[in-house]
């Protein structure tokens, strides 16, 4: 059986070699484009993507156009980024802007509730009259309660209805919780009249209670005008009210009986001021104070000594020490004489001619002279009568 396959060193056929090399130069060219570019200027070939890439950018016109477009999408579709994150920016900014505001405003709306509710606290009067008294004053007091000074019901129906406070003034023993402090506290448990004060008691610490009590009285009570007077002087409350309301639309003013007596620099005498070489020569006059019997200020004075308590210089005499600490300021010193009337006849005679007189004391005596026992005579016959207190507008 012959075999099929060629003998060794039979030719190829002329028509295979044709099919073969025409394979060939396709195979060829199949691979030249496929992996092969065209040679640089430097003879280099440019392989794959890199050529492909090149003839993208160095193809006929509709490729550019395309390619242009490709591009211009491109540059918006990062432009549009860009913007999108400006946004996100501007808002973050905006809103951080808008809530800065936000909170400073909610720290003054819990600042201007915290002021509302301190004002709704300090009840809004006409005035605050503080009696200056002391631990071993009980008798005075009493003498006060039973002649010019409402109590009980009346007392609190006066600041009610008048806005008109009335308040003895004390402060506390050196000694805590002291014997003389709860014989205070039971009295004014009893009278619900007495306004303590933040302050040691002592006959040289008058300027500072003063103070205090200004301090505590600002505090407690947004009045228009604040009071001092001695616990042995007799006080027409009406006719104050009256004085008062005079004045109340002036925005600073002192009003008392204005003296300036001569600056008392011997020791041995009463009322000796140690800085006496403050005020000068020897033998020179105070500035204008008003006596210390009786006085009273506008509330922006009693502010300003509130607000600067612990600045203001303490004199010696405590009448003196206010007349320092309101003599530099825009203030106007009014001087009222109806504010320091002679017990009678003094007082009675301008009552009977339809002048009361505000306060009434013994010059003498600094006060009413032994004002215990005659504190309810003159108020018989000096006192402006229930009516006038009641019926006044203020």
């Amino acid at each position: 059986m012959k075999s099929r396959s060629a003998p060794r060193g039979a030719k190829v056929s002329p028509k295979w070699i044709i099919v073969f090399t025409a394979l060939g130069f396709a195979f060829g060219m199949l691979f030249s484009n496929r992996f092969l570019g065209p040679l640089e200027s430097d003879d280099r070939i440019i392989f794959g993507r890199r050529y492909k890439q090149q003839q993208v950018t160095v193809s006929d016109d509709d490729c550019e156009t395309k390619t242009a477009e490709n591009n211009e999408s491109g540059v918006r579709q990062i432009n549009k980024a860009h913007e999108a994150i400006d946004r996100s920016l501007d808002n973050s900014v905006a809103k951080i802007r808008i809530e800065l505001p936000l909170i400073k405003s909610s720290d003054s709306v819990d600042k201007s509730e915290t002021r509302s509710e301190e004002t709704e606290k300090r009840n809004k009067v006409f005035m605050v009259i503080g009696i200056n008294t002391a631990f071993s004053s009980r008798k005075r007091r009493d003498s006060v309660r039973e002649t010019w000074m409402p109590q009980g019901e009346k007392l609190r129906k006066l600041e009610e209805e008048k806005g008109i406070v009335v308040r003895f003034m004390i402060g506390h023993s050196a000694t805590s919780n002291s014997i003389l402090d709860r014989a205070i506290d039971m009295e004014d448990a009893q009278h619900n009249d007495i306004l303590r004060l933040n302050h040691i008691e002592g006959y040289h610490e008058l300027s500072a209670k003063t103070k205090s009590f200004f301090s505590t009285a600002v505090a407690k009570w947004d009045a228009e005008f604040y009071v001092k007077v001695d616990d042995d002087v007799h006080v027409n409350l009406g006719t104050l009210a009256a004085t008062l309301a005079r004045h109340r639309l002036k925005p600073r003013v002192y009003i008392g009986c204005m003296k300036s007596g001569p600056v008392l620099y011997k020791k041995d005498v009463k009322y000796h001021e140690p800085e006496f070489w403050k005020f000068g020569e020897t033998g020179n006059n105070y500035f204008r104070h008003a006596t210390g019997q009786i006085y009273a200020i506008s509330k922006d004075l009693a502010k300003y000594v509130s607000t600067n308590k612990d600045v203001l210089h303490k004199f010696a005499n405590e009448d003196v020490s206010l007349g320092a600490w309101l003599i530099g300021l825009e203030v106007e010193h009014i001087d009222d004489r109806n504010m320091c009337c002679g017990t009678p006849h003094d007082c009675e005679w301008k009552l009977q001619a339809g002048n009361a007189c505000v306060a009434s004391f013994d010059w003498s005596c600094s006060g009413i002279c032994k004002s215990v026992q005659r504190m309810k005579g003159v108020h018989e016959r000096c006192g402006e009568g229930a009516a006038t207190l009641w019926s006044a507008l203020l």
